[in-house]
């Protein structure tokens, strides 16, 4: 971990970069290996050995986000390889616990597994602390994600670590929306923070990867056998782009949950919502708790639209400058009908749009999206 008494901000600008010698590089290189030279002898450790067991750029990326959620990181190929790397940590036939709602990739992962019964899934209708403990007996891993996806529910996830480990269940926190900006879990108690760092942390809709940060080494050495064995490795340029990416991390979102926010009090007042999810209103359920635990309000808003499933995608293809697409966390602002997807739960309403937003100007944004919602 790099400096942690500096700023986030900070953090993110200067972390895992190369030493500050003459004629160093101010920016680590990609390093495109698939093997390279052995020292004499026996192998020592710190050797790189082949390009599926270490690679540098993966290092000075790791180094950067481990420094930003205060602990050490590890990069693979995507979101859902980190999640499936954290899941093979749950024993044959062991009780994983997932709280409310999840992004649909994690729920399909998870019902699959149950399918072939690898683990046993208990699910909870929220993410009460009551009724989370009250699932958590003989649990080996419970599983939070805050905010959610796409129903931007805030979990009380140091109430729920700290349930998590008096009943011995590792804890793990999805934090893509949130992202370390946002909230860090490992200092609210989580075990384990997994990211799709396609999203956010990478920032340009340019790539696919995927990191899990943890604090303990035992957990690390075991996740790290996992992405060797199993091939999860991510490309060296993925890598180096989202590195890139997050130097800016702390503007993009700083710039992307203000206009959020704004855009989410105006679209509260359009006749053709009828509801609109996000933490920054004072309706929102999690307003109080996201005042408590987070330090921005995300970038992601949900709403629903009066006139049914038709309404919304009639939303998603009239607009200019809002460009309807999946994925999200992007400089651009998207939108999507969640439910126009098989694989989306039930809990996700069939007039549902969730809106990326991005950090154009909040007023071209929103004079796009409200000559849309006019029109439907």
């Amino acid at each position: 971990m790099d400096r942690p008494h500096l700023s986030l901000a900070t953090i993110a600008v200067t972390a895992g970069r190369p030493e500050p010698l003459p004629n160093n590089p101010l920016t680590p290189p990609i390093t495109m290996a698939s093997t390279y030279v052995a020292r004499d002898g026996e192998a020592e450790t710190g050797d790189l050995g082949y390009g599926r067991w270490a690679n540098p750029t993966w290092t000075a990326f790791e180094r950067a986000l481990g420094s930003l959620e205060a602990g050490e990181a590890l990069a693979f190929a995507s979101g859902m390889a980190a999640t499936a790397a954290v899941l093979d940590l749950v024993p044959h036939g062991g009780v994983v616990v997932l709280p409310g709602s999840a992004y649909n990739g994690t729920l399909s992962l998870l019902e699959e597994l149950t399918d072939r019964g690898r683990i046993t899934l208990r699910r909870t209708p929220g993410a009460e602390v009551a009724d989370v403990a009250a699932a958590l007996d003989g649990a080996h891993l419970l599983w939070t994600e805050s905010p959610t996806n796409p129903m931007l529910e805030v979990a009380d996830v140091g109430a729920l670590a700290d349930a998590g480990r008096a009943r011995g269940a590792l804890v793990v926190t999805d934090n893509t929306f949130a992202t370390p900006i946002g909230q860090q879990p490992l200092l609210l108690g989580a075990d384990l923070v997994v990211h799709s760092a396609t999203k956010y942390l990478s920032g340009h809709s340019d790539l696919v990867l995927g990191a899990v940060i943890c604090r303990d080494d035992v957990l690390r050495a075991r996740l790290r056998a996992h992405r060797t064995l199993h091939g999860a490795i991510p490309g060296p340029m993925e890598t180096w782009l989202a590195l890139r990416g997050l130097r800016t991390l702390h503007l993009r979102v700083e710039r992307a949950c203000a206009n959020a926010a704004e855009l989410a009090s105006r679209l509260a007042a359009h006749p053709a919502v009828t509801r609109v999810r996000h933490p920054s209103l004072p309706t929102d359920p999690s307003h109080a708790r996201a005042r408590e635990q987070l330090r921005t309000t995300g970038a992601i808003v949900s709403i629903e639209l009066a006139g049914g499933p038709a309404a919304a995608d009639r939303l998603c293809t009239h607009t200019q400058l809002w460009v309807d697409a999946t994925s999200l966390g992007g400089v651009e602002s998207t939108l999507e009908r969640r439910r126009r997807h098989p694989g989306e739960p039930d809990v996700v309403p069939e007039n549902l749009v969730r809106l990326s937003v991005g950090i154009e100007d909040v007023e071209d944004l929103w004079a796009d999206l409200a000559e849309a919602l006019d029109h439907v």
